[in-house]
């Protein structure tokens, strides 16, 4: 059994926690919102995030963060990624060099175009070198927590801390499998999700299975792009982290990032969209940090400009579609 600090308390740090409680481990969830707090200490359910879904009495809620991080081994961050600096800052007192940091945000900060696990260790190596992992991979929050079998990977040049995270977090329904390469990992689980907006748009003009299954594969390509870029690995790409969470999301009705680009693609304005959604959808702000990455890499990602140029109204989703079929024929 392990003492884990779970900060975040959305939709995938709820899972989390529900499936860590569920193996037994001591688990403290840390969320911003009080009246969430209370829900899951009388009531054992996530009102907000996660409605309807009983969650495990071993979980105790705080809103504090020294509270949550109190004697905790591990400790899970699953804010969005635009709060992430800040609260890494805010948690700064309260870490020991011992702690095994677990990453599970995909995303990239829009500010300084920076991976998650970057920005840890600007922030806590301040103080000392966190021992740090990052957990992606094919998980929607729900089936997670509803207990459906989930593999994800878990990534750490600190190959001792890799194995015990996985170790830990194995259980009957989540299955963990290590890995070095912390830049694929993150890439990959980062940028799938301006793929699916893309998916969205195409399952919101009404196309077909084609455009969807071309759009997946040469998503691929360009996401492998850019992580070697950045230092990663092709074969992440084709693994748990890449490919798998890429053709999820691109596919499943529970991903946000998809549902953002349906309704662009029946031809609803984002700040309109955006605004009716309680739960973030990483992918749009993502798109923004993504191209930034690109052009200081000198990496080609015409899908992902594209993205771009919708979410700012600059180009009309099948304007958008055209353009990517009209590019200079080349070799796959």
């Amino acid at each position: 059994m392990k003492r884990i600090a779970v900060i975040g308390a959305g939709n995938w740090g709820t899972a989390l926690a529900a499936t860590f409680a569920k193996s037994r481990h001591a688990v403290s969830l840390w969320a911003y919102e009080p009246e969430l707090v209370e829900s899951i200490r009388h009531r054992h359910e996530n009102v907000i995030f996660m409605p309807g879904v009983s969650l495990p009495d071993g979980i105790r809620a705080t809103n504090d963060l020294g509270e949550a991080l109190d004697g905790a081994e591990i400790v899970v961050t699953a804010m969005p990624s635009h709060v992430c600096r800040g609260l890494y800052e805010r948690m700064l007192s309260h870490l020991r060099p011992e702690m095994i940091w677990v990453s599970a945000t995909k995303g990239i900060e829009t500010d300084h175009a920076m991976r998650m696990s970057e920005i840890i260790e600007t922030v806590v190596g301040t103080k000392f070198a966190p021992r740090l992992c990052a957990l992606s991979g094919p998980s929607f929050a729900k089936e997670v927590v509803r207990g459906d079998p989930t593999a994800l990977v878990v990534a750490s040049l600190d190959r001792a801390a890799a194995e015990l995270v996985q170790k830990e977090f194995s259980s009957r329904t989540l299955r963990l499998y290590t890995s070095t390469d912390v830049v694929g990992v993150e890439i990959g689980g980062a940028v799938k999700n301006i793929i699916a907006i893309a998916a969205g748009v195409i399952a919101g003009l009404g196309l077909g299975h084609n455009p969807m299954a071309a759009l997946i594969t040469r998503g691929l390509a360009e996401i492998s792009r850019l992580a070697r870029a950045c230092g990663g690995q092709r074969e992440t790409l084709g693994g748990l982290a890449g490919l798998g969470d890429l053709v999820l999301t691109c596919t499943g009705d529970l991903s946000r990032n998809r549902t953002v680009g349906a309704e662009l693609g029946r031809g609803r304005k984002l700040p309109e969209i955006v605004g009716s959604m309680r739960m973030v959808a990483e992918g749009v702000k993502t798109t923004y940090a993504t191209v930034a990455l690109a052009e200081r890499n000198h990496v080609e990602m015409p899908i992902t400009t594209q993205v771009h140029r919708i979410l700012e109204g600059r180009v009309s989703p099948r304007e958008a579609i055209r353009e990517l079929m009209e590019r200079k024929l080349k070799d796959e």
